[in-house]
């Protein structure tokens, strides 16, 4: 399988331990960081073509991904 970017061990490196802690004490977190996976292995996906999709698509799923990654980075920063 190919990298996928914009993991979020990438994205916070210095939160990896807090991203593991919370993803087992809080299930909202969890939830969100599952969301986040998802959406961002959609938008690899789109961009490497295994699934194109019409732009505004791809574009509303980048969004998305953005909206899951500002809410994890809240919590992080609490």
């Amino acid at each position: 399988m190919s990298h996928t970017p914009h993991e979020l061990a990438e994205e916070f490196p210095d939160h990896a331990e807090r991203i593991h802690n919370l993803k087992q004490s809080d299930t909202h977190f969890a939830k969100l960081v599952e969301d986040y996976h998802e959406v961002n292995r959609q938008v690899h996906r789109m961009e490497t073509e295994v699934e194109p999709v019409a732009t505004h698509i791809e574009e509303d799923t980048r969004k998305k991904r953005v909206a899951l990654k500002d809410a994890i980075a809240t919590y992080l920063n609490e």
